[in-house]
């Protein structure tokens, strides 16, 4: 797990209640993908000790990076060392999804029987 660089607010709320935390330096977070989507996990371990875990399938997070993109085109311009280290993360994820997928096709396309789509 690595230490959160900045802040993270997380609320979840119930018809009869509603449970709230901050995420911060002293905070670790973990993020991984697997066969059905991307998982994210934030952990607190001082005197307020919290977990939260999250598991978003890849269409919805699909939909979600879409309605980010709009949402960043839509509003003010995010501050300079946050939009250079959003965007360098976003290039990466598109570098490794790009390799993932090259590698598929080629997988596919030396596979007896198999015709490339």
């Amino acid at each position: 797990m690595k230490v959160i660089p900045d802040k993270a607010e997380v609320a979840v709320e119930f018809p009869d209640k509603a449970y709230m935390g901050t995420f911060g330096h002293n905070c670790r977070f973990e993020a991984r993908a697997d066969g059905t989507g991307v998982a994210i996990r934030l952990e607190r371990h001082d005197s307020e000790k919290r977990e939260v875990d999250v598991h978003i399938h890849h269409g919805l997070f699909a939909d979600i990076l879409d309605e980010l993109a709009e949402a960043v085109a839509a509003q003010p311009p995010i501050d300079t060392p946050h939009r250079e280290a959003l965007l360098a993360a976003a290039q990466r994820l598109a570098g490794a999804l790009k390799a993932k997928h090259q590698a598929a096709r080629a997988t596919t396309r030396s596979e007896p029987g198999k015709k490339d789509s």
